[in-house]
């Protein structure tokens, strides 16, 4: 069954799809299947007609390798991939997504809505002595500055062999350990492995959350309201080149930046949707 995010997010872009007229898949394309792939080589790009692109992440049980044994959907309508986000398997989630980030972009620019420039890769969580950070995958670089300025660390895991505890740091399965956390990173991956309800109900007293990663560019409009304070993700500049690099499995480089929106900075989906209809 579908979560409530992931059915608000299918509606959100169904009224930008009815609002912007509608929409049609120009190209798929896919990092290569490898055993290793590099952090860019991790996300899938959906492209439609009118140049506009999403991205969503891959790697979640054999969703690469099930999207590399599909036929292309180029052509489709935009619609008919959305809705694979709310029914369908890990690829057709992923794929879903993807589109539904493709129209959220379509959206933004349309209404001349440009995010900021990220200050940092973590959603400008600003850590600080006496912080007590909670994180929602694997952000090597950030624990390394917690555990620098002798921030205690609580990192949420899906798998099993990794959990350990040791001085400042613990890694677990369990979710309610998050609730003593003051700020909390998460990759955006709770938006396809429905972890997003059980995770969100433990940060509602953090001082700053944040979600980041490249599958987080949908409208930020039910996040915000489950109590994130920032959203961070990628903003292609360069579409061609961009493809290019994501179809080789090759770092992004220049073809995009690393954007983050906050509440006070975003008009919300209903204001934007409204300055299109003008």
């Amino acid at each position: 069954m579908a979560t409530p995010v992931r059915l608000w997010l299918v509606d959100a872009a169904q009224r930008i799809d009815a609002a912007l007229g509608p929409a049609r898949v120009a190209r798929v394309v896919l990092p290569p299947l490898v055993d290793r792939p590099g952090k860019e080589g991790e996300f899938c790009a959906v492209q439609l007609d009118d140049g506009s692109v999403g991205l969503a992440f891959t790697l979640l049980d054999g969703t690469l390798a099930m999207l590399h044994a599909r036929v292309a959907e180029a052509g489709c309508a935009a619609m008919g991939l959305v809705r694979g986000y709310a029914e369908g398997d890990g690829a057709a989630r992923a794929l879903g997504l993807a589109t539904i980030n493709a129209l959220t972009r379509r959206l933004y620019d349309r209404a001349g809505f440009v995010p900021d420039d990220s200050i940092d890769s973590f959603g400008s969580l600003a850590l600080k002595s006496g912080d007590r950070l909670g994180m929602v995958g694997h952000f090597t670089p950030l624990i390394e500055q917690a555990r620098a300025l002798g921030i205690p660390l609580t990192v949420l895991e899906l798998k099993a062999e990794l959990v350990r505890e040791e001085a400042g740091l613990v890694v677990t399965l369990d979710p309610a350990r998050l609730a003593g956390c003051n700020k909390i990173v998460s990759t955006s991956t709770l938006l396809l492995n429905d972890t997003f309800g059980a995770v969100a109900g433990v940060w509602r007293g953090a001082e700053a959350v944040a979600i980041v990663g490249p599958s987080a560019g949908c409208p930020p409009d039910p996040l915000f309201d489950a109590g994130v304070s920032a959203v961070g993700a990628a903003w292609v500049v360069d579409a061609e080149a961009f493809l290019a690099r994501v179809a080789a499995g090759e770092k992004w480089g220049a073809t995009s930046r690393k954007v983050t929106i906050t509440p006070p900075r975003y008009p919300g989906l209903d204001a934007l949707l409204s300055n299109v209809a003008r």
